[in-house]
C-alpha cells in the first residue's frame, strides 16, 4: 500500500517534502465557469467533472485532504484546451488558465499530465503522477462502464477492467502505455491504481450524473 503523508505535503522522489499547502487560486464556480468557457460537449465536461471527483477522492486517501480542493480543480481543468485546440492539448492551456486567475503551481500540474505525448513539463510531485496516472484510466473505466447493464462503475470489478484493458481494440483512444506508466511513476503495482481509480469513481458517480443533468437543462 502507498503510505499516506501529512496533509499539505507533496513528495518527490530523493527529495525532502516541501510542507506548504497547495495554492488554489480559483474557486470551483469559477473553475467550472472556465471549463464551459471552452467547453461545450457534454463528454467532455463529463469526463472533466470525473477527474475532479477522481482527483479529490485520491487527495484525501493519500493523505492531501488540506489540499484536497487544489487536486479537484486541477483535475476539473486539466483538459482546458483539448475541445477548442485539440492539436495544441497543453500548449493553449497556461494562457487560458492565466487569464482565468489560475496559479503558476496549477498550471504546471496540469501541463504535466501531457508529458510525453503534447508536453515536456514531466509529473514529479505525487499529485502530478496521480492525474497522468488517472486520466486515461477514467476514460478506460467510463467506457466499460458503459458496457455494462447497469451502465455504472458501482458493480464494476478489477477483474473485469482487466480483461477490457487488455483488449487492445477497446476503447483504443485510452493509452495503455500511459496508464502503465502512470502506475510505476506511483510505485503502484497496476491492480492497485485500477482498484484505488474504481472506488474513486464509485464514490463521485451519482453527484457527476446529477450535475450533468443539471449542466444539460441549462443548455436547453
Amino acid at each position: 500500500m502507498v503510505r499516506k503523508h501529512p496533509p499539505g505535503h507533496w513528495q518527490e522522489a530523493g527529495e525532502k517534502e516541501e510542507t506548504e499547502n497547495m495554492n488554489c487560486s480559483i474557486t470551483r464556480e469559477e473553475a467550472l465557469a472556465l471549463l464551459r468557457t471552452y467547453n461545450q460537449e457534454p463528454f467532455h465536461i463529463q469526463h472533466a467533472l470525473t477527474v475532479e471527483g477522481v482527483m479529490r477522492w485520491y487527495a484525501q486517501e493519500l493523505g492531501y485532504g488540506e489540499d484536497a480542493e487544489f487536486w479537484a480543480m486541477t483535475g476539473l481543468l486539466h483538459d482546458i484546451d483539448f475541445e477548442r485546440y485539440p492539436e495544441q492539448h497543453c500548449q493553449k492551456a497556461p494562457k487560458l488558465l492565466r487569464e482565468g486567475g489560475v496559479s503558476e503551481e496549477m498550471i504546471h500540474a496540469i501541463c504535466s499530465h501531457g508529458y510525453g505525448i503534447c508536453s515536456d513539463i514531466e509529473p514529479q510531485h505525487e499529485m502530478e503522477k496521480v492525474l497522468f496516472a488517472t486520466d486515461e484510466l477514467t476514460g478506460l473505466i467510463g467506457a466499460a462502464a458503459r458496457m455494462r447493464p447497469s451502465k455504472s462503475v458501482m458493480d464494476m470489478e478489477v477483474s473485469s477492467l482487466k480483461k477490457k484493458f487488455k483488449d487492445k481494440r477497446f476503447a483504443a483512444g485510452c493509452s495503455r502505455d500511459v496508464i502503465r506508466d502512470g502506475a510505476a511513476r506511483l510505485g503502484w503495482e497496476l491492480e492497485e491504481l485500477f482498484e484505488r481509480t474504481i472506488l474513486a469513481m464509485r464514490a463521485c458517480e451519482s453527484q457527476i450524473e446529477e450535475e450533468m443533468q443539471k449542466i444539460m437543462a441549462e443548455s436547453l
